[in-house]
């Protein structure tokens, strides 16, 4: 994972936070162009940059697709159904629509380019790394972890000088501290699925993103890992609203 990542600065980095529908979006520029990133609840997010839009783990029930762009890049982490939703996949879908996904959303009859954790691919001229996604700690009753090493992906998508990593459901593994270089960071804070505040805080001290956006934390006050990381210096706590409820 090291030497995956191209090494690229961050440069100047400002917020425009405006309101389209019902959704928030935050606006970045990049040597290429504004990314916007639009929050459509908990793991579903729309990114737009330069005339193309890519959709990140659409779920009917956190949007109506029907009302927002169609995707010229859809990607899929794994296949769980607050991640993969195959109307919302059919709904943004048009002819020329590039669908990225695991082998388990693959197995579910979703077409697409599978990427196994470590590959590389380039999209819509993007270069995308897949990141392992796992638990480590947190395992159903059967013993069995939620998300089991080796399955589930998180994304790293290079926009001109920016990175931005999506992480999918993941604890703070040794891969997620391990990584360089990375502007945007989404990290999933809830439990029992995916982190807690504290191993959040901890995946942030290991590498160290720029900015930090929490999601996928239905039922985790953010605020929390807001007060845990309150001595650092090196990363800047993004909170946005991800539910109805907020």
């Amino acid at each position: 994972m090291k030497n995956m990542l191209i090494v690229l600065s961050l440069g100047l980095l400002f917020l425009v936070q405006t309101a389209s529908a019902d959704y928030l979006k935050d606006s970045i520029p990049t040597d290429g162009g504004d990314l916007t990133i639009t929050f459509l609840g908990h793991a579903s997010l729309m990114l737009e940059y330069q005339g193309k839009v890519i959709h990140v783990d659409p779920a009917t029930k956190m949007a109506d697709y029907s009302k927002l762009p169609k995707a010229d890049l859809i990607l899929i982490t794994h296949e769980h159904q607050d991640h993969y939703d195959a109307n919302a996949i059919e709904q943004l879908t048009k002819s020329d629509t590039r669908i990225i996904v695991n082998k388990a959303v693959s197995d579910k009859g979703t077409e697409g380019k599978v990427m196994a954790n470590g590959d590389f691919a380039n999209a819509l001229g993007l270069p995308i790394w897949a990141v392992p996604a796992y638990n480590i700690v947190h395992k159903r009753e059967s013993g069995e972890p939620f998300h089991p090493k080796g399955r589930d992906n998180g994304y790293i998508i290079t926009f001109a000088n920016l990175n931005l990593y999506i992480a999918g459901d993941t604890e703070n593994t040794p891969e997620v501290k391990a990584l360089k270089n990375i502007d945007i960071a989404f990290l999933p804070m809830n439990l029992p699925y995916t982190m807690s505040p504290e191993m959040v805080a901890d995946a942030v001290r290991g590498f160290k993103p720029a900015v930090l956006y929490p999601y996928h934390y239905r039922g985790t006050d953010p605020n929390l890992l807001v007060d845990l990381l309150k001595d650092q210096h090196h990363t800047e706590i993004r909170v946005r609203k991800m539910y109805e409820n907020e």
